[in-house]
């Protein structure tokens, strides 16, 4: 079985955040002692972090799941649970993450760049932390928030100095083998190579000068044939692997068992590149005719190498490191790659139809704000009706088209909507004077207005 792997799925999921504490102080000589119910601490985070050391996704392949660990729960005397430990988890240079609809949402291209994948979630509030004025002993807390999940699916591109490409059975896994310490897998039938073989070369290293020398990563990318660029046998399977190589060496098979003339190979394999991405016909490039021992055909102007007698062997391994030492120049000079913090887009609030006389108000935000243990305590209620307000969720459900009577649901909260001359929404106030625990019973409903509130 390969040990090497280009393609995976992750299950991230963030740990929880922990419930804050309702408690008040009990202790001798004090009387009526205040509020000291500490906050939850917040789930861990999920982080994908781009670690040099990495080679493949293996380690994905049986095992796609990663997990940050749950806050603590908040205690009395003003205690804070402790918060999750995060969780760092090491993926290779090149990998793109795409999410369960397939677009592209984060390119790891960098040693070092790091993707929040799963957010924590917020620890509940204690209910110290409502103590007031108006509201000298509150007997509620929030709970804690539940740690993002998802499932993505992860793609490795490899960034590799020279990428060898050639029809099937041309001998790239050959040249690698003696170019490198490399040993990849070699056979006389096509496609023996069905995942990419890295070896690293090095050139001009002197006898007690091995400073001297340079050394680049060879990518022997499995076979292309006609139409790779559709997806003709694994093709994009394959090129994907060629997108990030500074240098292309282009092997033709020179033999007479070849499926084609030499210079109808170049044809078809530049055509290939070009149809799958137009700049890589810009990338610096070396066409280079193999299996020179057993050659029934010559090519002007192109060098002839033997991986098996060593013919030309030098001398390609020399042109191919100036190259390579002037595309990271050049590189360099574009472009000084610092490390790339990539987070999630602030999430924003939605409302969403239902039904004919049923609503929904969705967003990360909204379901913060209500996220209360007693949603049947007045005073957790009136916190609830503050919170929504400041997020617009009133003028957001007018200008939906909400009326009265209209059941709108908020995370674990339902009430009833209603509007009049006054004010229109969130309302502690009731619009019908009864109390708020026989609406609560009879309809599940909270009054969204715009009158004043006295708590």
């Amino acid at each position: 079985m390969s040990s090497f792997v280009d393609s995976a799925k992750l299950h991230a999921k963030a740990g929880d955040g922990g419930a804050g504490c309702v408690s008040f102080r009990r202790e001798a000589h004090v009387a009526k002692g205040g509020p000291d119910g500490g906050d939850g601490g917040r789930g861990g985070d999920v982080w994908l972090v781009a670690d040099p050391n990495q080679a493949s996704l293996l380690g994905f392949r049986d095992h796609p799941f990663r997990r940050g660990t749950d806050g603590q729960h908040g205690t009395s005397k003003r205690q804070h649970g402790a918060r999750g430990k995060e969780i760092v988890v090491p993926v290779p240079i090149g990998t793109v993450v795409y999410d369960a609809e397939g677009a592209i949402l984060v390119d790891l291209s960098g040693p070092g760049d790091r993707w929040l994948a799963a957010e924590g979630g917020l620890g509940g509030a204690g209910n110290a932390r409502f103590l007031s004025n108006q509201r000298r002993a509150p007997a509620f807390a929030e709970q804690g928030e539940v740690g993002a999940e998802f499932w993505y699916d992860l793609e490795l591109k490899l960034k590799a100095d020279v990428a060898l490409i050639g029809f099937p059975n041309v001998g790239k896994s050959t040249l690698i083998a003696r170019v490198s310490a490399a040993r990849p897998k070699i056979a006389d039938y096509p496609f023996t190579t069905l995942v990419p073989n890295l070896g690293v070369v090095r050139v001009g290293a002197r006898s007690g000068r091995p400073n001297d020398a340079t050394e680049f990563v060879m990518a022997d990318i499995p076979g292309l044939i006609e139409g790779a660029a559709e997806g003709r046998g694994l093709g994009h399977d394959f090129l994907r692997h060629v997108e990030r190589a500074r240098v292309l060496c282009v092997l033709l098979d020179l033999s007479e068992t070849a499926p084609l003339a030499p210079g109808e190979q170049l044809e078809v394999l530049l055509r290939e590149l070009g149809d799958y991405q137009a700049d890589l016909l810009e990338r610096p490039r070396l066409v280079v005719g193999s299996k020179g021992d057993v050659a029934s055909s010559e090519l002007d102007d192109v060098m002839t190498i033997s991986s098996v007698t060593g013919e030309g062997i030098d001398q390609l391994v020399a042109q191919l490191a100036g190259l390579v030492v002037d595309a990271r120049r050049d590189e360099i000079a574009a472009l000084d790659h610092a490390v790339v913090v990539h987070r999630p887009v602030p999430d924003e609030i939605d409302v969403e139809r239902l039904g004919v006389n049923e609503w929904s108000v969705l967003g990360r935000p909204a379901l913060r704000a209500v996220r209360f243990q007693d949603l049947t305590d007045d005073e957790a209620l009136a916190e609830i009706v503050r919170r929504l307000r400041a997020l617009g969720v009133d003028r957001m459900l007018t200008r939906a088209g909400v009326r009265d009577g209209d059941l709108v649901r908020v995370g674990p909260l339902a009430f009833e909507w209603w509007r009049d001359e006054v004010g229109a929404g969130l309302d502690r106030g009731d619009h019908h004077r009864a109390s708020r625990r026989e609406r609560l019973a009879r309809h599940g409903r909270l009054d969204l207005g715009d009158g004043d509130d006295d708590a």
